[in-house]
């Protein structure tokens, strides 16, 4: 299990499919110069997706295999596709960078939680269902992907009271001038202030 060091946080960014948290996790990064650690899954790409930058795809194959070799940090299974952070991204994310990003279903933050504690700060973000549904329809989501992601909906709700900070998305720019806002106290809280 990877040894966070001093002043490493790991900043997961977590809520309802179609929320913007992605987006949002983006647009942070770059005020704070966070690098991101991208997931391996054995879902099917979306039409507006590439390997590489949104996800690693794989084959139900390849990720057994890994898994076998214990490489990832953690691995969960939702509506029959696999989804795992491999503990060597994470490590090569810390050796240039103290501030790594992920967005992450409630599944794996939490478990990414209960490993690393108070190295892990958790956002919520999300919308409610009607504002959900647009924007996967916006980005031309199939109606399969649409319904799974929304038969989710209340369960992923549920997890809103456990994280640290929560966001309703309901203007992007706003809530990540706000999460910056929240980061950079939270950065602030590392640095000793001597009086002389």
């Amino acid at each position: 299990m990877y040894q966070f060091k001093e002043k490493q946080k790991l900043f997961i960014y977590t809520g309802p499919d179609g929320s913007g948290r992605k987006t949002i996790a983006q647009m942070v990064a770059t005020m704070f110069e966070m690098v991101t650690v991208l997931s391996y899954t054995t879902r099917p790409p979306r039409h507006y997706e590439t390997d590489g930058e949104d996800y690693h795809f794989v084959n139900e194959q390849t990720f057994k295999k890994m898994e076998k070799n214990q490489e990832f940090l953690e691995s969960v299974e939702i509506d029959g596709f696999y989804y795992g952070i491999r503990e060597e991204d994470i490590s090569k994310a810390f050796t240039s960078n103290n501030l790594v990003y992920l967005a992450l279903n409630p599944e794996g933050t939490e478990k990414l939680k209960q490993m690393y504690g108070d190295n892990v700060i958790r956002f919520f973000i999300y919308a409610d269902r009607e504002t959900v549904l647009y924007r996967q329809k916006e980005r031309q989501d199939s109606e399969e992907d649409i319904k799974r992601h929304l038969a989710h909906y209340d369960d992923t709700m549920c997890y809103k009271d456990q994280c640290e900070h929560t966001f309703e998305n309901y203007d992007v720019p706003q809530v990540s001038f706000q999460i910056s806002e929240v980061i950079e106290s939270i950065l602030d809280r590392d640095i000793i202030i001597t009086d002389y």
